[in-house]
């Protein structure tokens, strides 16, 4: 981290605007702001009065050496790993301590030491082990001002972890909302808080949801698995894939139609008549269960819109028209089976 970044880092947390700090230093607003920017550097006399003013040593404005190398980081953790298992808790934790005050400002370090100090304590029964609560939170959350997304979302499931073994949920809550909205992850922990909070039916329905979602994202992944190995020509793997997708719609509760329309894609290509004819029969006559998820338990607590009967007849006219394709199924201009279908 540059000395610009520290500056900037250290005045915010002293909730110190720039014009405070320049008028304190007796220099201009513009000056503090090139510093924070990386434009200009302090005159070397500023540095001591800076380090005061901010509440830090000048070790730590001047840490140019705290963003260390993935290889550099995992080698403290190695040797975090070994004081652990060779030395009392207490000596390898004053250890990794000083190590942190070396490197104050690397984020990933911080967070990587305190995630081995908090899990040996679950592991092996540590003397007055709450003693230490304290720092590791400081490092969870020194960790979650990183510039790193990764780094942020590792720190609040680390601090998500750490309150909810306390059975303080409430605070754990507060840290759900690092986890982007899409993270199924954040749904998940939710619905963790719900069901140990007596909140029973949040719990059932946000389960519910993303057990629903997950359906629609596997099978998406399956479809292109299976598009895939078609475009590697290989018939084999791409008959497991339908097979996997008909199993998925059966666990997941999805309904005949689910069941049975992945497999005409595949069909076709095969010029299989008669299961593209099977197949087409059975969609057709199976319109009507492509909603039947909403009748399954596994959903019992998820709000679906009503299926209109306008939906379902367009939905059978959309078919139809894609069965009387004549390109798609040349292969069938002769079979008097297709051409009754597509009456």
């Amino acid at each position: 981290m540059q000395i610009g970044k520290i500056i900037r880092k250290y005045r915010k947390e002293q909730n110190m605007t720039q014009e405070e700090m320049a008028s304190r230093l007796g220099v201009t607003a513009p000056a503090v702001n090139k510093w924070e920017s990386g434009n200009s550097m302090p005159d070397i006399l500023l540095l001591a009065p800076i380090a005061r003013l901010l509440g830090i040593s000048l070790d730590t404005l001047l840490s140019f050496h705290d963003e260390l190398t993935t290889e550099q980081i995992n080698n403290f953790i190695y040797k975090a790993d070994e004081q652990l298992k060779n030395r009392t808790y207490e000596e390898a934790f004053q250890w990794s301590k000083k190590i942190t005050e070396q490197y104050p400002n690397c984020e990933e370090l911080l967070l990587q030491l305190a995630n081995v100090l908090d899990a040996r304590r679950l592991t092996v029964e540590v003397p007055d082990s709450e003693k230490y609560d304290d720092y590791i939170i400081h490092c969870y959350t020194r960790a979650l001002e990183s510039e790193n997304e990764m780094t942020r979302n590792r720190a609040a499931d680390s601090l998500f972890g750490f309150y909810s073994r306390k059975e303080q949920y409430n605070k754990a809550e507060e840290y759900l909302s690092y986890f982007s909205v899409q993270n199924p992850e954040r749904k998940r922990k939710q619905a963790d808080i719900y069901s140990k909070t007596g909140r029973i039916k949040d719990a059932y329905k946000a389960y519910e949801e993303l057990l629903f979602s997950d359906y629609q994202m596997i099978s998406t992944v399956f479809h292109n698995l299976y598009m895939l190995a078609m475009q590697d020509n290989n018939l084999k793997k791409a008959h497991m894939l339908v097979d996997k997708q008909q199993k998925l719609a059966d666990i997941f509760d999805m309904g005949d139609y689910h069941n049975i329309s992945c497999v005409l894609e595949l069909a076709t290509e095969e010029k299989d008549a008669d299961t593209v004819i099977e197949t087409m029969q059975q969609m057709l006559a199976g319109i009507e269960t492509i909603t039947d998820f909403k009748k399954s338990p596994l959903y019992e607590h998820l709000d679906f819109k009503e299926t209109r009967e306008e939906f379902l007849s367009e939905l059978k006219e959309n078919l139809l028209k894609c069965f009387r394709d004549e390109k798609t199924y040349s292969f069938l201009k002769d079979d008097t089976r297709w051409k009754e279908l597509i009456k």
